[in-house]
């Protein structure tokens, strides 16, 4: 640091958020979560499932071309309280090297109250990984040339895929396809330092924010809206026919099933997609619904990271974990946050 030259330093960190006083005064003591056994607590024969065990928290971190990253996924009080695995998943993974290597961060979250939650977010994450390490060398050419048609396109049939054998293994193991599910949200990174797009896809809720010079922005992708003309059987029907016969009255009578066409399948979360070209001094948050909810329901909260996160340099993984710990009223479940700093 150059003589007479001052270097600000960020704000104490603070362990809660917000003028209301927290459901757990004090941090809860963190339970360890058991592995069961697949014969019986008395047999002699027991065999451990060991694949069921979360560790309580997960941190990582490293910097790739010409940003900084900083991940972390930590077991919220309610389940620690009641002895729960966590159900957030989140995986970090790098293929390739050099200016050709792409970065994957992918967070999941299994469907609340459902026994095996963990299981699918851990298993959907697992099998997103293997299939963008397949394909990463187009992946990472197409976020070089901006290719974001072929993008979405890609990504979006990866995501389908993925869902799709998750509910597969569900059916498979004699369990509900709506219990064995899980969120996701994931973010491509390019190991090139000139390049600056960053790709978001997912399905399911929680949150995409960008905190640029001090100030934070919700650039969480909307559900993609109908447009066009109503049409019979959606929307506003019209009056008659494009041929000008008069429509019948609906009766509110329901269409048997036709024997000749498949039971239509439960609706489909609409796939997020989203491509953004960051500038230096950006910081990218992409969470799940644990912290997503808090940082928008929560102005201190909010002041509070963007004064931590404004400073000349990425915090350390210490102080990264200690931020995304800030407790705030009412909010007590799993909290998964990657953040990315930009050079």
């Amino acid at each position: 640091m150059a003589a007479g030259e001052t270097k600000k330093c960020p704000g104490p960190r603070v362990r809660a958020a917000g003028s209301k006083p927290n459901a757990h005064p004090e941090p809860v003591r963190p339970t360890a979560t058991t592995a069961r056994s697949s014969h019986g607590a008395d047999s002699s024969r027991c065999r451990l499932n060991l694949d069921a065990l979360v560790p309580d928290t997960v941190l990582d971190g490293a910097r790739y071309g010409a940003c900084t990253l900083r991940a972390v996924s930590v077991r919220g009080d309610s389940a620690r309280y009641r002895g729960e695995p966590r159900r957030d998943a989140l995986l970090t993974a790098r293929f390739g090297s050099g200016e050709r290597a792409l970065v994957l961060v992918a967070l999941a979250t299994g469907t609340r109250t459902a026994p095996g939650a963990h299981l699918a977010a851990a298993e959907v994450c697992r099998w997103i990984a293997a299939a963008v390490g397949r394909s990463h060398e187009r992946l990472a050419a197409d976020i070089r040339a901006a290719r974001r048609t072929d993008l979405k396109a890609g990504l979006h049939r990866l995501t389908d895929r993925g869902l799709g054998k998750l509910r597969a293994a569900a059916t498979e193991q004699g369990l509900d396809p709506d219990d064995y599910a899980a969120s996701m949200r994931c973010l491509l990174l390019s190991g090139d330092p000139e390049c600056r797009t960053r790709v978001f896809f997912g399905v399911g809720p929680g949150g995409l924010f960008r905190l640029r010079e001090r100030e934070w922005q919700d650039i969480e992708p909307e559900v993609a809206e109908v447009k066009g003309e109503p049409v019979l059987g959606f929307g506003s029907a019209p009056h008659e026919t494009p041929d000008g016969d008069r429509l019948t009255m609906d009766l509110g009578i329901p269409t048997p099933p036709s024997p000749y066409e498949p039971a239509p399948g439960p609706p489909r979360e609409p796939f997020r997609f989203r491509t953004s070209v960051a500038r230096p001094g950006d910081v990218l948050l992409m969470c799940g619904t644990g912290f997503a909810e808090p940082l928008r329901g929560e102005p201190g909260l909010r002041a509070h990271l963007a004064d931590r996160w404004s400073g000349p340099e990425p915090p350390g993984l210490t102080a990264y974990l200690a931020d995304t710990q800030v407790r705030v009223k009412g909010y007590a479940d799993d909290r998964t946050a990657v953040a990315v700093w930009e050079a």
